[in-house]
């Protein structure tokens, strides 16, 4: 696998560990519908969340949640949307990104609710 799939599996790793520390039930890794990947689905009490983790080693170019682009909100809402149906679920929906960056020789990692909206 390369260093870059490793470091980003890496990062989903330490973002579920950190979910399920704050009460999150972890539903989903990595769930996928036609071209969108969904890093986790999590849930909350009532709440349905779609985490985006992003991973990098080090933020010389920019912090992580920078490089989540509008292509990639798209891909992820659409999925959610199938999701929801496929599950028949009836819950409130939260967009999330988990960000991970290695700090000198450990990682940091920023959990921002609300990231990002449906389109």
């Amino acid at each position: 696998m390369a260093e870059h799939n490793e470091l980003g599996k890496y990062g989903e790793e330490l973002a579920k560990d950190f979910l399920q520390k704050n009460g999150y039930i972890i539903l989903e890794s990595n769930w996928i519908f036609q071209k969108a990947e969904v890093d986790i689905i999590a849930q909350k009490e009532n709440i349905l969340v779609a985490v985006e983790v992003k991973t990098r080693s080090s933020i010389d170019f920019g912090l992580p949640q920078d490089f989540v682009k509008p292509k990639k909100i798209q891909l992820v809402t659409k999925a959610i949307n199938e999701y929801i149906q496929q599950k028949n679920l009836d819950l409130s929906v939260r967009f999330d990104i988990i960000s991970v960056y290695k700090n000198n020789n450990k990682y940091d990692l920023e959990h921002i609710e609300d990231a990002f909206y449906f389109f």
